[in-house]
C-alpha cells in the first residue's frame, strides 16, 4: 500500500495518526507542490484532487481520511481506533463527526477565506474558481469558540473525547485544534480540560506523524 499525502495539510494527518497508532510502516508519497497546490501528476492520478489517497497493491484507490482509517482498522484491528463494541463505535463516530463539522470545518472557514494563497480556492477539490467569502471568517471564529467549549465540557469527565480509549475521534479533534492554530486561534485559557487533553495527546508519538 501507498499513502499519497500532503504533510502540510491538516486533514491527511488524521489518517497518518491512525497508521502510526497501529505501528505500521506504509510508504508515504508527498504530493504537495508549489504555492500550496497539489502536484499536477497527482491530480492526473486522482482527479478528486484531494488528500490523502490510499493506493492498494492492486491499484485500487481509497480517498478520505476516515475511509482510509476505517480500512486500516479492519485490516489491523489492534489497537482499535473506532471502538471495542457497538456502543463505543457509535460514540466514537458521533464525536468524530462533531469534531470535523464543528472544528475542522470552522478552522477551514477562517484559514481558506483569509490566506492569499487560497484566493479563488475557497473550497478544496474544485476544478473551477471558488471565491473567498470574508464574512465566513467571523463566523468561523465564532464557531471555533463554541467548539472549544463544547469539547472542553465533554473532556471534564472523560480522559479522551469518546471515553477511556484513544480513538479516531481524538485524531480528528487534535488535527482540528492544530488547524485553528494556523490562524492564531488558541485554546481559550479557561478550557482547562481541553488543554489537559491536548497536552496529553501531543506527547503521543502519533501526534508527530
Amino acid at each position: 500500500m501507498k499513502l499519497y499525502d500532503w504533510h502540510a495539510a491538516p486533514n491527511p494527518k488524521r489518517a497518518r495518526m491512525c497508521i502510526a497508532e497501529k505501528g505500521l510502516d506504509i510508504e508515504i508519497i508527498e504530493v504537495g507542490g508549489e504555492d500550496l497546490k497539489l502536484r499536477p501528476d497527482y491530480i492526473a492520478k486522482f482527479p478528486q484532487a484531494m488528500v490523502p489517497m490510499l493506493e492498494l497493491d492492486d491499484g485500487r484507490q481509497l480517498g478520505e481520511s476516515i475511509a482510509i482509517a476505517r480500512y486500516i482498522d479492519e485490516l489491523y484491528p489492534s489497537p482499535p481506533m473506532f471502538g471495542r463494541n457497538a456502543y463505543e463505535r457509535g460514540v466514537v463516530e458521533m464525536w468524530e463527526r462533531r469534531a470535523f463539522d464543528e472544528g475542522m470545518m470552522a478552522a477551514g472557514e477562517v484559514f481558506r477565506n483569509t490566506h492569499e494563497a487560497f484566493i479563488d480556492r475557497g473550497l478544496p477539490g474544485f476544478a473551477v474558481p471558488v471565491p473567498q467569502i470574508p464574512a465566513l471568517v467571523d463566523r468561523g471564529r465564532m464557531r471555533l469558540d463554541l467548539f472549544f467549549r463544547k469539547f472542553d465540557e465533554q473532556l471534564a469527565s472523560n480522559r479522551f473525547i469518546a471515553g477511556d480509549m484513544f480513538s479516531i475521534a481524538d485524531c480528528t479533534l487534535f488535527c482540528s485544534v492544530e488547524f485553528a492554530f494556523w490562524s492564531d486561534i488558541k485554546i481559550p485559557a479557561d478550557c482547562k480540560n481541553l488543554q489537559r487533553w491536548f497536552d496529553e495527546v501531543s506527547a503521543r508519538p502519533s501526534a508527530k506523524a
